[in-house]
């Protein structure tokens, strides 16, 4: 006889209430806002926020899998087996063997990119998981605000059918650098994802509402939500209710309260 609790537990999330959509999903968890509370602090630097980087995408990672990959009915025996009929390990279970595509976005979405390429390969068919690389930048005016993302160069390894494509940047800002990326695959890779999932640190309201206006579909993850420079209402307000008085962004198109510039901290390049 199967035991029923590992066939009709459905995976579910810690995550906020909010209105941006089923798609989009903000976690609420304390251990992990604990590590991105020190990963945002000013005194944070090398090797502390690699190392924490690590932590926080592995663990995101988890999280995503578990929501958004197929499962399949698995039957493994056990050691004991041998003197029990009934030691089967049986359960819905990854499907380990998908293809995976992680997509790293130079200069901040590199690590996240490998973290989660390297996690990937250890328990999943290596053969299927690959890694692209994406050069965009911000382009900025002459009063540093942006107005637009250029993008320099790109290596995408192969066909993208069917595979479960996954973007990680630390800093969903603006929305801009996520939709290059989201469009290059569309206009330049061969096949048909089976999935796009858009993976952060942190996100903006103008963030969401660019993404999800022009890519209803794709799947968002992130750990928080910053809006510091909302409207009272909107803060004391589930988020999305009052999505036109929600801002999260200064007039250089920082994130407020945010982390800073990521790409700059992660590589000890300020510039």
């Amino acid at each position: 006889m199967k035991d029923s609790q590992y066939f009709s537990s459905p995976y579910k999330l810690h995550e906020i209430e909010h209105k941006y959509g089923s798609h989009v999903h903000i976690l609420n968890e304390p251990y992990l806002s604990r590590i991105l509370a020190t990963f945002c602090e000013a005194s944070t630097k090398q090797p502390l926020v690699s190392n924490l980087v690590k932590i926080l995408y592995s663990h995101l990672l988890l999280f995503l899998i578990g929501m958004e990959f197929p499962q399949k009915k698995t039957s493994i025996k056990t050691r004991m087996s041998p003197t029990h009929k009934e030691a089967e390990f049986e359960a819905h279970l990854i499907d380990n063997d998908v293809p995976v595509v992680t997509c790293a976005i130079a200069r901040a979405g590199i690590l996240p990119s490998q973290v989660c390429f390297e996690t990937l390969n250890s328990f999943f068919n290596a053969e299927k998981i690959r890694q692209d690389y994406v050069y965009l930048a911000r382009s900025v005016n002459d009063k540093q605000e942006v107005i637009g993302t250029n993008t320099s160069g790109h290596k995408i390894g192969g066909s993208i059918q069917d595979a479960y494509i996954l973007i990680p940047d630390p800093m969903g800002a603006t929305g801009g650098t996520a939709a290059k990326a989201i469009n290059l695959y569309k206009n330049e890779a061969q096949g048909t994802p089976a999935k796009i999932i858009l993976v952060h640190l942190i996100i903006t309201p103008e963030y969401l509402k660019h993404v999800t206006r022009h890519f209803p579909h794709v799947s968002i993850y992130a750990l928080r939500l910053d809006r510091g420079l909302s409207s009272q209402r909107a803060l004391q307000s589930h988020p999305g209710e009052y999505w036109e008085e929600e801002k999260g962004l200064n007039a250089q198109d920082y994130i407020v309260p945010g982390a800073g510039g990521i790409g700059e901290v992660l590589n000890n390049s300020y510039v």
